[in-house]
């Protein structure tokens, strides 16, 4: 029935929960895993880079010698500058080499501990793991132990979950933490940040940021560009597997249930955007972890989430 004057609200069809999608993180995670280019492209790429390189050598080379041909001072402070540059492009490229060997050395370390069959072979794991971690204080305890029980143990897989035990456990600390403080920076800018673009720049720095220092802690210790590949192996790995599809049991461990439907737009959006950067963190635990997740369990998305955004929940209620 009709009221005079309009039709009846009551009778009006429900307008559907919007539920956030998170489409700051979604957003940079298609800028981390985008497709490598054609070879052509890389081709086109290497060819331009090095008639650049070309000329810009070329270019200071004349700019140095005829500097010198009329003036001796000028000539030497700009031979120092040039000398200086070319000594800082050398540094920087021989860190970026020694940030890819020591992450293909985890890569490595991990493959021999995951297929360890002969007593032998863990042993050789532990040194490994000792050679990396030498002078890591914080770690000086856990070596000690595996030393004084190594001795005792003439079982393979039982050595490799000891080391994990005795080594791990303060690297998983540390990482977990650095994961949920990058959760709840990814969360705060998304909620408080209008600004379009800020949230996605911010997604995408604070997850770059996150996996460096996950790689730090296990021993990585990734440049720049470095830095940029892990990213990319992250996302990729997350994207191939499907691990960052938002589904309604993520929703449901994050907001307990219709908790964010009650909860402003901007704040269900930060909520999500964090809970997919802890998959995200997670996801580089294991692949900058030395050791795969045997002995230790791999960390919960559902407990890392809530324990990173619990202060949030709070901040909603009391909107």
């Amino acid at each position: 029935m009709e009221r005079e004057g309009g039709a009846d609200p009551a009778l009006a069809p429900a307008v559907p929960e919007v539920l956030p999608e998170g489409r700051a993180m979604q957003a940079a995670l298609r800028v981390g895993a985008a497709r490598r280019g054609s070879a052509l492209g890389r081709f086109a790429a290497w060819a331009f880079g090095a008639l650049f390189t070309f000329v810009l050598s070329v270019a200071a080379w004349d700019f140095v010698t005829g500097l010198l041909a009329s003036n001796t001072v000028l000539g030497t402070v700009a031979l120092v500058l040039v000398g200086a540059a070319v000594l800082a492009a050398t540094l920087l490229a021989l860190r970026e080499a020694a940030g890819f060997a020591r992450l293909g050395r985890l890569d490595g370390i991990r493959a021999r501990a995951a297929g360890a069959g002969t007593l032998a072979e863990a042993r050789a794991v532990l040194r490994e793991l000792r050679r990396l971690y030498a002078g890591r204080g914080e770690l000086r305890w856990g070596l000690a132990r595996l030393a004084e029980r190594e001795a005792d143990v003439m079982d393979a897989d039982a050595l490799i979950r000891l080391a994990e035990q005795e080594v791990m456990a303060p690297l998983d600390q540390a990482a977990r933490a650095e994961v949920e403080a990058a959760a709840r920076q990814v969360a705060t800018v998304t909620a408080l940040v209008p600004l379009a673009l800020a949230d996605v720049a911010a997604a995408l720095f604070a997850n770059l940021r996150m996996i460096r220092r996950v790689a730090e802690i296990y021993g990585g210790r990734a440049g720049m560009i470095g830095s940029v590949k892990l990213l990319r192996r992250v996302f990729g790995h997350l994207v191939a597997t499907g691990a960052l599809a938002l589904t309604d049991d993520l929703i449901g461990s994050v907001a307990g249930g219709g908790l964010l439907a009650k909860l402003s737009r901007r704040f269900g959006e930060g909520v999500v955007n964090g809970a997919l950067t802890v998959r995200v963190g997670v996801a580089a635990m294991e692949i900058c972890r030395p050791m795969p997740f045997d002995a230790l369990p791999r960390p919960g998305v559902t407990e890392t989430v809530s324990r990173a955004l619990a202060g949030f929940f709070g901040k909603g209620e009391q909107a």
